[in-house]
This record gives structure tokens, sequence and C-alpha cells, in this order.
């Protein structure tokens, strides 16, 4: 007698996801810190000033926070964010994120490494930020496995962060 399948199978639901915010992020270039070469590629630690998240379920600011950034020698780089945001009524919550850039097209990471746009056809930029928060108003997002779209736009950098179902 087989037991029954607890498992995914090839006929379970496929995952989905449903949008929490856009990030808009302000960098501190005149603050980078130059760690220089690790074994691992070139680390350097980015400040992040401070910026504006907005969804429909939550809104605010960004305080500020670092990046700790490793080019590895493919070019590719990996990303790894603290920071705390503040929402307009009050709540603080931490997000914390690591992730990979790396481009698509000849030329895209020197355009991101130049503060440059780069379109989203020609850089690939994907984050797994984490939330911690005291406030009962947004306990919720505790549980909440999140995915990171990052962009590098022309005036502003950041994420679309989704929530996965």
């Amino acid at each position: 007698m087989s037991q029954p399948s607890v498992g995914p199978s090839e006929t379970s639901p496929q995952l989905g996801s449903k949008f929490l915010f856009k990030v808009s992020l302000e960098l501190d270039y005149s603050g980078v810190q130059s760690i220089g070469a690790i074994p691992a590629g070139g680390r350097t630690v980015v400040p992040v000033s401070g910026g504006r998240f907005e969804g429909p379920r939550l809104h605010g600011q960004v305080l500020p926070g670092a990046d700790w950034v490793l080019w590895r020698p493919d070019e590719a780089m990996l990303i790894d964010v603290r920071l705390a945001l503040r929402t307009d009524d009050g709540a603080t919550i931490a997000m914390v994120y690591t992730g990979l850039a790396y481009g698509r097209t000849e030329g895209a990471m020197t355009q991101f490494r130049n503060r440059e746009a780069v379109l989203d056809t020609d850089i690939y930029i994907r984050t797994t930020p984490r939330f911690e928060t005291s406030d009962p108003r947004y306990d919720w997002l505790n549980r909440v496995v999140a995915v990171g779209h990052g962009y590098r736009g022309a005036e502003e950098s950041g994420y679309r962060v989704y929530e996965i179902l």
C-alpha cells in the first residue's frame, strides 16, 4: 500500500506574487568607503542616506543605512544592504536584503558603475528582502518572503518589492 504524497507535485499551484512597494534610494557617493581588493573581489561600502517607499499597504521614508557591495571578478555585483524604514504613521521596520546584479549586455555594468541609467533589459538586479518590526500594525511583514526587482534610472535607483504568495 503506497502512502499519499504530501510534497509539491507537478500539479501544485505555481508561486504567485503581490506588489508590496516601490522604494527609491538616495545614495551618498561622496561617503563611499573602499575596502579594496579582498579574496572574493573588490569591496566598497555605499551609504544610503535616505529615500522613499510607496505601496498600497505601507509608505514612508527610508532611514540611513549602507550597501556592502562586493564586485566579483566576473563583473557581477553582490548586494548586501541593511537599512530601516519609517512609515508615515510612525512604525519603524528593519529591511535587510542581499542579492545579485549583472550585465545582460556588453557595457551594462560599466554604465551601472558610472551611475548612468541602465535599461531593465540590459541588467539583472534581484534581491531577497527580509523585514523585522515590533509594531503590531505591520507584524505581518515579519512573515513575508519577498523579492526585489532593482532598477537604475538617470535620476533614481531602487527596487520594486513583491511578496511571494
